[in-house]
């Protein structure tokens, strides 16, 4: 029984699991972004966070303690050189995980596991871009004082149906209309002749 138990096993033996995360975090480390599935991110979180409160501290005790963990030596120096000072107004939650699709080959839930305030990184979106996003129409027309803008795209299209129903109605040039065959007459039933052999039945 696994009671009061919270880590997650992820299918795999303590070792291996051990491996993984020490994995997951220098990849997280390095790139600063990753994609994996969701229980992997979530197991990732606490294990990256602890990471980066031991490079606040900046003394060699802590470096030793992440070294056991961080599986590159050039990932440990950007660890304690600019990770920690970036994070330093910071007393956590360091890390953001957003959810995403699922995994075409056995539809597992993915996730991406991003490190915040990364350089170059965009500001966030305010509220009020948020509405104005919202309020666009899906076909790109923005509404502007009760009437929707037309893309010129759109124009082009009428005028090409347009153009359609014109080489629908008319005929091409060069080519001749063919004569429809008037319809034939209704066959009339043939009668047999009244001295046949209908006449001798009767």
């Amino acid at each position: 029984m696994r009671h009061r138990k919270a880590r997650r096993k992820l299918g795999r033996t303590s070792s291996h699991r051990q491996a993984l995360l020490r994995n997951l975090v220098t990849s997280l480390l390095m790139h600063e972004r990753i994609v994996t599935t969701e229980a992997k991110a979530k197991e990732l979180r606490r294990i990256a966070e602890k990471m980066i409160t031991l490079a606040k501290r900046e003394d060699l005790h802590a470096r030793r303690q992440a070294a056991k963990i961080v599986m590159d030596e050039s990932v440990l120096k950007k660890l304690f050189d600019s990770l920690g000072a970036r994070f330093s107004k910071r007393s956590g939650g360091y890390t953001r995980i957003t959810k995403l699709s699922y995994r075409v080959g056995d539809g597992a839930p993915l996730a991406a596991i991003e490190l915040l305030d990364q350089e170059g990184q965009k500001a966030e979106v305010s509220v009020k871009e948020k509405v104005k996003r919202a309020l666009r129409s899906p076909g790109g027309a923005k509404r502007e004082g009760g009437k929707e803008k037309e893309k010129p795209e759109a124009k082009g299209a009428k005028e090409a149906k347009a153009g359609e129903k014109e080489r629908k109605e008319k005929p091409a040039e060069g080519r001749r209309r063919r004569r429809r065959r008037p319809p034939r007459p209704p066959r009339e039933k043939e009668r047999g002749a009244p001295g046949g052999q209908n006449a001798d039945r009767a």
